[in-house]
């Protein structure tokens, strides 16, 4: 029993409890708070950095929610920064309904919705570059809330997120926001380093069980036996017997194709010849997909399609087999939704978007989702699936990230994809990513993941993908120019210098090198054993087994040599060869004689094969790397103008002609297969074979025991140098590769000095100011003059090219760009593939990787866009998707905002903002 003293503090303490930010914000959410989301926030509440890694739909982002909450009570500001701006846009709207109009704003590249408010919601970009100019907007921030923060293994936008986490100002509280990853202490630990003291907070338990299914045919069955816990299966867990029943049986009658065993006792009167062929089984039908998920009550549900083209051929397929998953209510709704969005789009436009198609399949229920979709669409098909209008979306990967849309299902249709190379199967962590939608918390018991059976696909492996947590965060982090001159500017080299050498990137490499040096040493330790182990007592072991090698090493030699005399023998009697030659083939499988049908094509040994006739007589195509040494044409024969080598008689009748001309020579016998060795007489080796036999070593009886022991060591040391190289590479490499950057700029004039004495150069205070992946490109185009005489058009046209990247291959030929070849635009074209090459050059001397080539895919497009030309023809003018051509449109207008500030000459800069208005129109306009 408890004293009333304790009984009366512990009531303190709970109502100290019951004042605090954490109470208050408890008191305003509907639900109860998880562990880990009251540590979580309990971590900012006390005045410490926070890394939440939780499974997709645990709810992670309450933590990010209360960073907001307790920024307001404290009267500082908070940034809350995702990755894309659908995302932006989500989770502004949350933030409003909750606080209100006034205090929450927005700030996306192309969007500034009351940007001075307490809460802003903005891209992570957007707050590198508030860091870099130094923004009067950072004053009095308090916390940042970085959602997705994974995003920093992307490989193309990841080292935003290092950037921004290393330069915020140390009073500023960062939520770190972040997907199940395995290393999940490495980051936390890293964040600590750089920011102060950080709580690492992990859950990997889902809020709503997932189970994991395989759907064989139209049936769909567990995948693990009865008896496993779907939520925690363990290692290996046993298979469904009834899935691998349903496979076998599956397998036995499914529709055969290919090719296979011959079945049948032959070709006789009344018999058959058939052939049996393996059975292939094909996913099922989508119509069939969707219908099933729909019986079985696991709607509404996200199938993912690991192709554009795959997305949308699934809603015609579904929506041309009648499929109807909305009710007429529902459909009124949907509907309105559809207005809302889309009431404004241009009415021209509608038809090229396949717009009445894409509403109808809406109003039935189903949907796509990739990138290449319009962005208004995507933003419909959002807000009806998270509405739970729409029962179905067919989705690429790029779902898996980001943007809200909970499903009671998800459905791989494969286990494969295209990864820009080749198609390669998707790892555990993709697998967790993409399953990790399904199951909504609140609404539904349990999450289900299904995977569609074919020919191939394995229920172990599927086990194992399903079962596996591993999802390591790793770091893409890598200096730019733009790094560069920002933070030799902002703080110095050295300093600058300092802050690279704190990334996480190079936080995990020297990581690495700790396991790294442990093996160093130990090979160490062992080849001093080794050389313990081949020593004699008779002499230096070591030299003794130098001559040796040098006696291997001039065999070698010599042996080579004598290969190059029999190739340029060969190479020579080949150059020479003529129509109708005699050869007389020494060895091989060809050995005899053969008559030269036609003359060789000039190559050498990579020439193609000889065309010969042999006495027999057949007709052969030798490869001249395979002409024998020692072959020599004999004589040579008239082979008639229009001699057919497929007719039977004209062959024996040539070879015949060839045996009557060799009949009437005293020809030699063949010449020897190989050239004479030069081992015999070469004074050099002999040399190394006296001091062999003469040497004290020579003479031991453990001589070859000693040897092994020997190549051992020089083995083992070879090892030992490639890992101290592999050492030294890791070992301050974000540094070094920010020192050559440094070269470039230096070489290019945007930097003045070296080292220490690194200054950024007027040139280099306008190139703090651009923002792309190809930033130098750009910024030498402007300094150079390149896109001087060209119009608002041609501008938009030519900014397109340091930007975009096609999806596929590039054309065989390049696209050539509007206008006569010698116009403005042309000009300006060359000027900048040109400058790209250049680069790329200078890149190559300084030892860093190349930029890559500038793609010309969106030159055409743009300047038809920005001439005023219509989607459809704009469309017409390259293999572009209207989705893709907005983004991209958006893309060049904020590059086209850069340029306008930063272009060295006030016609240039007059220029862009008259481009700025030519492309913001239409649909590229809408919604912005």
């Amino acid at each position: 029993m408890t004293s009333p003293a304790e009984r009366y503090a512990a009531f303190r303490q709970r109502q100290a409890e019951d004042e605090t930010p954490l109470a208050q914000f408890r008191r305003t959410v509907d639900f109860e708070l998880d562990d880990f989301q009251i540590e979580g926030c309990q971590a900012l509440q006390e005045g410490r950095g926070v890394l939440v890694a939780a499974p997709t739909g645990a709810g992670k982002t309450v933590v990010g929610e209360f960073a907001v909450a307790l920024g307001l009570e404290q009267g500082r500001k908070t940034f809350y920064t995702t990755p894309i701006k659908a995302l932006s846009n989500q989770k502004f709207q949350d933030l409003r309904a909750r606080h209100g109009d006034d205090a929450v704003g927005l700030l996306t590249g192309d969007t500034s919705i009351n940007s001075g408010a307490p809460v802003v919601v903005m891209t992570t970009e957007v707050l590198r570059n508030m860091l870099y100019n130094d923004s009067p907007a950072l004053a009095g921030l308090g916390f940042v809330v970085m959602d997705e923060v994974h995003y920093l293994a992307d490989r193309f936008r990841g080292p935003v997120w290092e950037e921004v986490i290393l330069h915020l100002p140390d009073s500023v509280q960062i939520a770190s926001l972040s997907a199940t990853v395995s290393n999940a202490e490495e980051f936390g630990q890293w964040l600590t380093e750089v920011r102060g003291h950080t709580d690492v907070v992990v859950s990997e338990i889902r809020p709503v069980p997932l189970w994991q299914h395989v759907m064989v045919g139209k049936d769909i069955h567990d995948l693990y036996s009865s008896h496993v816990d779907p939520t925690n299966p363990g290692v290996d867990p046993p298979i469904s017997p009834d899935l691998t029943e349903a496979i076998r049986a599956v397998e036995r009658s499914g529709p055969s194709r290919g090719s296979g065993r011959r079945k049948g006792r032959g070709r006789g009167r009344g018999g058959r010849n058939t052939w049996e062929r393996p059975r292939t089984v094909r996913v099922p039908p989508r119509f069939l997909v969707v219908d099933q998920l729909d019986r079985a009550g696991l709607l509404p549900a996200i199938v993912f399609i690991f192709s554009r083209a795959g997305c949308e051929a699934a809603v015609h397929q579904v929506a041309a087999s009648g499929i109807a998953l909305t009710t007429p209510a529902e459909r009124e709704l949907i509907d309105a939704e559809i207005e809302r969005h889309c009431g404004n789009l241009p009415p021209d436009d509608l038809q090229v978007l396949d717009y009445w198609a894409w509403r109808q399949a809406l109003l039935s229920g189903v949907a796509a989702h990739h990138a290449g979709l319009l962005p208004v669409f995507k933003e419909t098909v959002e807000a009806l699936f998270a509405a739970g209008l729409v029962k179905v979306v067919f989705a690429t990967e790029t779902l898996a990230l980001g943007i809200n849309m909970p499903a009671r299902s998800v459905v791989l249709e494969k286990l494969s994809k295209w990864d820009g190379t080749g198609h390669a199967d998707i790892t555990a962590g993709e697998y967790t990513q993409l399953t990790g939608r399904a199951g909504r918390r609140g609404i539904d018991v349990e999450g289900h993941a299904v995977v569609l059976y074919a020919s191939g696909v394995d229920p172990v492996s599927v086990a194992g993908l399903a079962g596996r947590r591993t999802y390591p965060l790793r770091s893409s982090f890598r200096p730019t120019y733009n790094m560069a001159v920002n933070l030799i500017s902002a703080t110095g080299w050295t300093r600058a210098r300092e802050t690279l050498e704190t990334s996480f990137a190079q936080f995990q490499a020297d990581r690495g090198v700790v396991g790294l040096a442990r093996q160093a040493r130990s090979m160490s330790e062992a080849l001093e054993g080794y050389s313990e182990a081949m020593s004699c007592h008779l002499g230096d072991v070591e030299e003794y087994l130098g001559l040796r090698q040098a006696i291997s090493d001039r065999e070698r030699e010599l042996s080579r040599s004598r290969s190059r005399s029999a190739r340029e023998a060969t190479e020579s009697l080949v150059g020479s060869l003529r129509r109708g030659d005699v050869l007389q083939i020494p060895a091989g499988r060809r050995a005899g004689f053969a008559v030269v049908l036609e003359k060789p094509a000039p190559g050498g040994l990579d020439a193609p094969p000889l065309s010969l006739l042999t006495a027999e007589p057949r007709l052969v195509r030798m490869p001249v790397s395979e002409v024998p040494y020692g072959t020599e044409a004999i004589t040579r024969i008239t082979i008639p103008k229009h001699f057919n080598g497929r007719r039977p008689d004209q062959r024996r009748d040539l070879a015949s002609t060839m045996r009557n001309a060799l009949g009437a020579l005293a020809h030699e016998p063949p010449a020897r297969a190989k050239p004479p060795s030069a081992a015999a007489t070469d004074s050099t080796l002999n040399q190394l074979r006296e001091k062999l036999r003469h040497h004290p070593c020579h003479g031991c009886a453990d001589r070859e025991e000693h040897a092994r022991w020997a190549k051992r060591r020089s083995t083992l040391e070879g090892e030992h140098q490639a890992l101290l190289r592999r050492i030294e590479g890791r070992t301050a490499s974000i540094a070094r590769d920010f020192d050559k950057v440094c070269q470039v700029l230096m070489t290019l004039g945007y930097l003045e000095g070296e080292g220490p004495e690194s200054a950024v150069t007027d040139q280099g205070r306008w190139l703090r100011r651009l923002y792309c992946e190809r930033d130098l490109v750009l910024a030498e185009c402007l300094r150079s003059g390149a896109w001087d005489e060209i119009d608002a058009a041609g501008l938009a046209a030519v900014a397109s090219i340091v930007l975009y990247q096609s999806r596929g291959e590039e054309p065989a030929v390049p696209p050539t760009p509007p206008g006569a070849p010698d116009g403005p635009l042309a000009v300006a074209v060359r000027e900048t593939v040109r400058t790209s090459r250049r680069l790329e050059n200078l890149e190559r001397e300084h030892r860093l990787s190349p930029s890559g080539a500038v793609d010309l895919g969106l030159v055409r497009p743009m300047y038809t866009w920005a001439r005023g030309g219509s989607l459809a023809a704009v469309l017409d003018t390259a293999p572009i998707a209207a989705g893709d051509f907005v983004r991209w449109s958006r893309q060049v207008l904020d590059l086209l905002d850069q340029v306008a500030i930063a272009a060295p000459t006030p016609r240039l800069r007059e220029t862009a903002r008259e481009a700025i208005s030519a492309v913001r129109r239409g649909i590229v306009a809408h919604g912005t």
